[in-house]
């Protein structure tokens, strides 16, 4: 009878010996096996050319040698699309609703409409939504329909196993890959798809990390920027390269600081034991290019566009209305700059482009586009028709240096969610004060990210 017990009690102590997510692992794999095994003795495939072909896509696509450049080079490659493709639309949408705008002037002017109406509708209202058409439009229709083609193809789960390691080793749970990457749509669609993550303190570190990737809001200006200031700096052959090298560096800034943070996170406010998951690859398969112009134009491209457009107009009246009211000889837009400058200054900014982060609050769409009506005097833009001339009004008029650039996209990367990621935040979890960590912890990562760079640089001599 005891002789029999012993290979049961080597069994349980073998057990014991194993951490919890080996042996979570072990069932899995074992389920796995068990699964296929059956599968290949009752299940025939017709064409079991494709099943080799995709296993032979994965090992290449999911290696631990090639995965990783392959990935790099795929986002470059969506970049530089984007970035190429979204120049000569811009510029044509810029010319014509600048036209239009003409045309409204005229007709104020034969209405003998007050100065102040057609300054607060025209100058303010409908310049804004001008700047936000022909700055964000074109680099949205080029690069959602690519990431929903990505999407469609499978790959998108590959990037989640490749990444999977590292947020085991950051402490969170492998399905924050998969949350992550909803977040380059949109980081409130990214905080509804952390409900996937069973285990609450994991599901609370990939909401309170989520931010740190760029949004589709987010991503128009930071090539806005990188096509007028970076690429504009280099040689025209080089520009195109630059930029999307800027920008894809960015990207791969925000996944390291999430990477880092959620590892902060995990040894400190969030302890907890690691779960474990098992994320089953789909098969590739033949996007449907129709289905994903669909998707992309109408639930991404105009829904993003369409919001900003709502939240854009009342901003620009209220910024034409800040600039446009004195008090003792000075607006009220350059006091609250001028409040703000000495901390911006030390991040590398200045107070008017903290401002618009501030006033940009409801959508980070709408950040760049008051940033240059609040340059311009009487709070309404000069009609830039060229990267050349904003790149002009940033550098000759108002000191924008490389380092300024570099500090701006940093802080657009790194500081307070919108506000509809927060609402989803506090609904989600139903809590204010884990809403206002949110808020808090990219705010704080962003200010000494830029006031580490700032006083490095300069102290460097760089700049």
């Amino acid at each position: 009878m005891q002789k029999s017990l012993i290979p049961l009690l080597e069994d349980a102590q073998e057990i014991a010996g194993l951490r919890r997510n080996q042996l979570q692992d072990n069932i899995v794999a074992s389920i796995y096996s068990t699964a296929e095994q059956i599968a290949g003795e009752v299940v025939s495939h017709t064409s079991p050319k494709r099943q080799d072909l995709d296993r032979q896509i994965d090992n290449i696509l999911t290696s631990p040698i090639w995965g990783f450049p392959i990935m790099f080079g795929v986002l470059a490659v969506v970049f530089w699309v984007t970035i190429v493709g979204a120049n000569i639309p811009s510029n044509l949408l810029a010319t014509g609703l600048f036209w239009i705008e003409e045309r409204l002037t005229d007709l104020f002017m034969a209405l003998n409409a007050p100065g102040w109406l057609h300054g607060f509708l025209v100058l303010g209202v409908y310049r804004s939504l001008a700047w936000v058409v022909s700055v964000m439009l074109p680099p949205m229709a080029i690069f959602f329909p690519l990431f929903t083609l990505l999407e469609d193809l499978g790959y998108l789960p590959r990037v989640a196993f490749n990444l999977d390691r590292f947020f085991k080793k950051a402490g969170a749970h492998g399905k924050q890959a998969l949350t992550m990457s909803m977040g380059f749509g949109c980081n409130a669609a990214g905080i509804i798809a952390c409900r996937i993550i069973e285990s609450p303190r994991e599901r609370l570190i990939a909401t309170l990390t989520n931010n740190f990737v760029p949004c589709n809001g987010r991503f128009p200006t930071l090539i806005a920027l990188v096509s007028i200031f970076i690429a504009g700096s280099v040689s025209l052959s080089l520009s195109s390269f630059i930029a999307t090298l800027t920008v894809a560096g960015l990207v791969v800034f925000g996944i390291t600081v999430t990477l880092a943070i959620s590892w902060l996170l995990s040894i400190t406010i969030l302890r907890g034991e690691l779960s474990s998951f098992a994320l089953e690859l789909p098969p590739y398969r033949r996007p449907l290019l129709g289905q994903v112009l669909v998707r992309s134009v109408l639930d991404r491209t105009i829904f993003v566009l369409s919001r900003a457009v709502v939240i854009a107009a009342p901003a620009g009246g209220l910024i034409w209305i800040l600039a446009n009211t004195t008090v003792d000889g000075a607006s009220l837009l350059s006091t609250l700059a001028g409040w703000l400058d000495t901390p911006a200054k030390f991040m590398g900014l200045d107070g008017f482009i903290l401002l618009a982060f501030i006033l940009g609050l409801p959508a980070n769409e709408i950040v760049l586009p008051i940033l240059l009506m609040s340059y311009v005097c009487g709070g309404a833009m000069t009609e830039l028709a060229s990267l050349a001339d904003l790149r002009h009004l940033l550098v000759e008029q108002h000191g924008w240096t490389w380092l300024t650039a570099l500090c701006t996209m940093i802080f657009s990367l790194c500081h307070w969610p919108c506000g509809t990621t927060l609402l989803t935040i506090q609904r989600e979890q139903r809590s204010r004060r884990w809403t206002l960590l949110a808020a808090l912890i990219p705010t704080a990562v962003g200010v000494v990210v830029c006031v580490f760079i700032n006083n490095l640089v300069r102290l460097l001599d760089l700049v």
